[in-house]
């Protein structure tokens, strides 16, 4: 069996920025364990699948080490290669998933990603948490999933270098950093260990967790962003309701095939 495979730098202005995800097109599922091992075998941190169906598409999306609810750079990055590669004609595409109807729309050359807010409560610092990220927050929240620690300046996360061995034995999901941005309304950075992926060069689905705190803060429904990783990325975001807007730039740097035996 073989099956098409795309490589695509989301979040990016140009190659080797952003966030590689790797795109599986599909005519019908695969397996679960062996979707899980082709993302294992790619080792990037999102391995997103996907197959038509009457509405649009279905997609799901697989770190090396799990399926995950939502994927924001790899959702980017199927949009990217269903709307250039397949060449699909309408300017809004429609992607059913676990996480409910997602929709992607083009924009001249943005893509805009809409996704459900998240929504977070302050909570008492987790001292284990803050200690192996390396640095005590200004503040605590937890989302769905994940933990939001804030810090008062972008230098602090810049110079943070987290105990990743000991982030894995907490069984947290992922934590998120966050401050003021020197150049943008807000920076970040992303750890999952627990996902097998230790920082997260750029993550769509963490701005619907932090757009609902940043929104608030700066009482701006339309904020820039920036994630601080090593290769960086670019997002812009907008607050609607319930729903996140986030857009940004994606291009393609592999097209290729999988060699599976029957």
């Amino acid at each position: 069996m073989k099956l098409p495979i795309f490589q695509v730098d989301a979040f990016a202005e140009k190659l080797f920025q952003g966030n590689p995800a790797a795109v599986v097109p599909l005519k019908e599922w695969l397996a679960d364990k062996l979707m899980q091992a082709i993302a294992m075998e790619n080792n990037l941190s999102e391995t997103a699948f996907f197959v038509p169906t009457k509405a649009g598409f279905n997609i799901r999306w697989f770190t090396p080490k799990a399926e995950v609810d939502l994927c924001g750079h790899a959702t980017l990055a199927t949009a990217h290669i269903i709307f250039n590669e397949a060449n699909y004609p309408k300017s809004t595409l429609s992607l059913d998933s676990r996480s409910g109807n997602l929709t992607v729309t083009k924009l001249n050359d943005l893509l805009q990603l809409d996704f459900p807010a998240d929504t977070i409560q302050p909570i008492e610092e987790p001292t284990e948490l803050s200690q192996a990220v390396g640095k005590t927050p200004s503040a605590c929240f937890l989302g769905k999933t994940d933990y939001l620690f804030v810090y008062d300046s972008q230098h602090e996360l810049e110079q943070m270098q987290p105990d990743f061995g000991t982030l894995t034995q907490t069984g947290a999901r992922g934590i998120i950093v966050t401050a003021p941005g020197n150049d943008c309304d807000f920076v970040s950075r992303f750890f999952a260990p627990g996902l097998g992926i230790d920082e997260d060069p750029v993550t769509g689905s963490a701005h619907t967790t932090l757009m609902p705190y940043w929104t608030d803060r700066l009482q701006q429904q339309e904020l820039s962003a920036r994630q601080i990783s090593s290769r960086g990325g670019q997002l812009q975001c907008t607050l609607q309701g319930d729903r996140v807007l986030i857009a940004g730039k994606a291009t393609t740097y592999l097209r290729g095939e999988i060699f599976i035996d029957s």
